[in-house]
């Protein structure tokens, strides 16, 4: 049966993965990283190359389970235990992550990305909803949403249902008039749906061949779906 939705006033998205690849962003994130540390911290980068600096940032992940849902916070630790480990300044942490930070901004947007929030930011009110750490005003696209909702400032990531709810809040709607359009489908698909959203599930690279989920839209990118919702 074809995708029916429900009246939409608002929609809520995901940004990493679904507006842009986050991966690529955070390898050139991570490797301005590297070059600071080489000339402010020199010790670190004689005994971490980049596979170390992130099996640090792994071990953060599995230490610091209060920091999960502050990515920030973690890269911050993560640099100070570089630091620490071969008595560097650890004051040196905060300009560091500023470097870091800056180049996590840096991203390329996938094709389809920029003209289709053109639309659907000209129908409806976008909210960013991601548990990761992007800056749509640094990015640059600040003025297709009417702002963002992440993981650190609701103290739980997606696919938590308190994360989405705080969404619907700041957009003034109930949660079955919010369409939450992202990658993941446990993240944000069934995160969507359990907290009473509709749901986008975009699938980029996807086959007919991939597992299909009922009960939400299915495309391979966010023209498609623009285009579906007749913005």
């Amino acid at each position: 049966m074809p995708w029916s939705p429900q009246p939409i006033r608002a929609l809520t998205l995901d940004l990493d993965d679904t507006l842009w690849p986050v991966l690529p962003t955070i390898v050139r994130a991570e490797a301005a990283l590297q070059r600071w540390l080489a000339v402010h911290a020199p010790a670190v980068g004689e005994r971490f190359d980049l596979a170390a600096m992130r099996a640090m940032r792994e071990a953060v992940a599995r230490e610091r389970c209060d920091l999960a849902h502050d990515l920030s916070a973690a890269r911050r630790e993560t640099i100070r235990r570089l630091l620490a480990a071969v008595g560097e300044d650890e004051a040196l942490a905060a300009p560091a992550f500023e470097v870091f930070f800056a180049e996590r901004q840096q991203v390329e947007f996938y094709a389809d990305a920029l003209p289709a929030l053109e639309r659907l930011a000209a129908r409806w009110p976008l909210l960013g909803l991601s548990n990761g750490n992007a800056d749509l005003q640094r990015i640059g696209i600040g003025q297709r949403f009417i702002g963002s909702v992440n993981a650190r400032e609701a103290g739980v990531g997606k696919p938590d249902r308190r994360i989405f709810a705080l969404a619907c809040e700041r957009l003034r709607c109930a949660p079955h008039e919010v369409l939450h359009v992202g990658d993941d489908l446990v993240l944000d698909v069934r995160g969507a749906i359990g907290a009473g959203l509709q749901a986008a599930w975009l699938r980029r690279g996807a086959t007919s061949r991939d597992a299909a989920e009922p009960h939400c839209w299915q495309g391979p990118d966010l023209l498609t779906l623009a285009e579906r919702l007749g913005a």
